[in-house]
C-alpha cells in the first residue's frame, strides 16, 4: 500500500515493509516502488525497506519541467524526515543512483551506506548530452515507441525470452509514466555533475553492483570506477544486463543483506 510524505506543496508516493535498520530502495528511470518488489520480500525479513516514487514516476507528480537529481535528491529527504529515521542505507538503480550521490552531498550525515545498482558518479558525456536532447523531441513526438525501444536495451539479450514476466512489467510500469516525467527526468539526468569525489571521501562503504552485459553503463566504465571508492565493495552479475535485481535476484539479495549489515557496523570494524 502507497503511502504519502509531503513535499513542495504537493506529496511523494513511498512504501514502507519491515522492521529494523533502516534501507532505502530508489528506483531508476522509467521505473516505481513496483520493480522492487522482489527484493522487498527478501530484504524486509531483516530489515525496515522504505521504497520511493520518485518525482514523476510511479504515483509521485512532477515538480516542474526539469527534475535535477538535488530535487529528487531533497524528495527522498523528506519522506525519511516525514518518518522521523535519521540514519539509512541507500540503494538506487541508475537514476536513482544519481539521486543516491545527489543525497550524499546533500546530507553527508544521514548515510550509512550508499549502493549504486547499475550506476555512475560521472556526469554525462557530450555525446550523452546530445542523446538525452534527442530522447526527449522523441518522446514529445511518439512516447510509447520511445518507452518500449528503451525497456528493450535494459535487459542482457539471452534474458528476454527466459524472464518474460519481468520483462513485461518493466514495460508496464515505464508506460505508465507521464510524458512530463520523462521529460524532466531526462533533463535532469543531462544537466547533473560529476559526483567522484562522493565515492573518495565519503566514510562509509559503498557497493557497486555491475552487469556485465550492461548496454546502458558499459562494465568496464564502471569497474574501472570503482577504483575510485575508498571503501568499496564490488559485484559483477555475470548474466545480466541493466536489471540485475531482476536477472539475477538471489545474489542481489544476498550480496545486498551483507552489505547492509556491514554498514550498519561502527566504522572502527570495518575492514
Amino acid at each position: 500500500m502507497h503511502l504519502y510524505a509531503p513535499f513542495k506543496q504537493d506529496k511523494i508516493a513511498y512504501t514502507v515493509h519491515g522492521k529494523g535498520r533502516a534501507v532505502v530502495l530508489l528506483h531508476g528511470f522509467l521505473g516505481s516502488v513496483q520493480l522492487w518488489d522482489t527484493m522487498i520480500v527478501g530484504l524486509s525479513k531483516q530489515f525496515k525497506v522504505i521504497c520511493i516514487d520518485l518525482p514523476g514516476h510511479g504515483k509521485s507528480p512532477c515538480f516542474g519541467y526539469v527534475h535535477s537529481m538535488e530535487l529528487m535528491a531533497q524528495s527522498v529527504k523528506a519522506v525519511m524526515d516525514f518518518l522521523r529515521l535519521k540514519k539509512y542505507v541507500l540503494i538506487g538503480h541508475s537514476m536513482g543512483g544519481y539521486t543516491g550521490l545527489a543525497f550524499a552531498e546533500l546530507y553527508p550525515d544521514c548515510l550509512r551506506g550508499l549502493c549504486l545498482f547499475h550506476s555512475t558518479s560521472y556526469a554525462d558525456s557530450e555525446q550523452k548530452k546530445r542523446d538525452r536532447s534527442r530522447a526527449v523531441k522523441i518522446v514529445k513526438q511518439n512516447q510509447v515507441l520511445y518507452v518500449k525501444a528503451t525497456v528493450a536495451n535494459l535487459f542482457y539479450p539471452k534474458n528476454v525470452k527466459k524472464l518474460k514476466k519481468e520483462v513485461h512489467l518493466t514495460l508496464r510500469i515505464a508506460q505508465k509514466t507521464s510524458k512530463q516525467g520523462l521529460v524532466a527526468a531526462l533533463e535532469g539526468m543531462k544537466k547533473r555533475p560529476s559526483r567522484d569525489v562522493v565515492l573518495h571521501f565519503v566514510p562509509y562503504p559503498i557497493l557497486f553492483i555491475i552487469g556485465k552485459y550492461d548496454a546502458v553503463l558499459p562494465m568496464q566504465s564502471l569497474l574501472h570506477q570503482a577504483e575510485i571508492a575508498t571503501h568499496k565493495n564490488v559485484l559483477l552479475l555475470e548474466k545480466a544486463g541493466h536489471m540485475g535485481f531482476l536477472e539475477e535476484p538471489l545474489l542481489c539479495q544476498k550480496a545486498l543483506k551483507r552489505f547492509i549489515r556491514k554498514s550498519f557496523q561502527p566504522y572502527k570494524k570495518r575492514v
